[in-house]
């Protein structure tokens, strides 16, 4: 099975109106149609130039104000999937849980009309801190017409365990969602992909925020560059990368996966890291 896939290095701009983030979604949905990808990954807190509109301190409307914006976040990439037939996981948005708070929640639109969520599983300090944002309680894996992914937003590729748990499921393809203010947190997450591609000898598709928010506190920055990373086997490039990005540029990368390829080093690769896994000693869940 092959799935072909982009990543959007999706350049935050201050919005003035919903109408303005809804045309450059559109662009970066539209440009993977057209190199015939069947999904396309945007990066975490991609909602966030929203909190630019109606501001007159320069410093952003209130992160709770994201909340708001649900129900059109979710009506624009829903029919970006249905139109463009593809799955488009929408990077993360801001919602508000059952009990009133905070969750940084990311999004997959199936193009059947299907929807589902991951809430963040692992929150950063700044995040709980900053935003009062907290974690999520259950980690999903979802089916899709090629294969199972799944969905864990940047700071939780940073946690072997999580990944262990969805692999151990069936997830063939992990789906990170990131935004990094700096190249120490940037290189933090990639490493961590790198890492969890070899342990689980499984696709890693990451991408995150470039450009910047003038009048959106803590997004005043980002360092941020798409990548799609394999296991380091034979039939992969050597470094484990597929393909990648410019560093902060404004752009998509697009690759095809070959799902075939994992099953065959989880079988008789240089290692198998999976298949020697000592769940006698360390379980995948418990």
């Amino acid at each position: 099975m092959k799935m072909r896939i982009s990543a959007v290095q999706f350049e935050l701009r201050d919005a003035d109106s919903f109408a303005e983030f809804r045309e450059q979604a559109v662009h970066y949905v539209r440009n993977a149609s057209e190199y015939g990808a069947k999904f396309v990954l945007l990066p975490e807190f991609v909602t966030t130039p929203l909190l630019a509109i109606g501001d007159t301190t320069g410093r952003g409307q209130p992160i709770e104000r994201l909340a708001d914006y649900t129900e059109a976040y979710e009506q624009l990439f829903d029919g970006l999937a249905r139109e463009y037939e593809m799955y488009v996981l929408a990077g993360t948005h801001v919602t508000r849980s059952e009990s009133g708070g905070l969750r940084n929640t990311a999004y997959l639109f199936a193009p059947d009309g299907r929807r589902f969520t991951q809430d963040k599983l692992h929150i950063t300090p700044s995040e709980r801190e900053g935003w009062n944002v907290s974690a999520g309680e259950s980690v999903n894996v979802f089916e899709t017409e090629y294969g199972k992914i799944a969905l864990l937003t940047c700071y939780d590729i940073e946690f072997p365990e999580i990944v262990r748990m969805v692999r151990a499921q069936g997830a063939d393809v992990i789906f990170c969602p990131s935004c990094t203010d700096d190249r120490h947190g940037f290189y933090r997450v990639r490493y961590c992909c790198h890492a969890r591609a070899v342990e689980n000898q499984v696709y890693i598709v990451t991408t995150g925020a470039v450009g910047s928010l003038r009048r959106v506190d803590f997004m005043r920055a980002n360092y941020g560059q798409a990548a799609v990373i394999a296991p380091n086997d034979i039939p992969f490039p050597p470094r484990g990368i597929v393909c990648e990005g410019e560093i902060n540029a404004d752009m998509l990368i697009t690759a095809d996966l070959d799902l075939s390829l994992l099953e065959e080093v989880r079988r008789a690769g240089s290692v198998t890291t999976w298949r020697d896994r000592r769940t006698d000693l360390y379980p995948d869940w418990n």
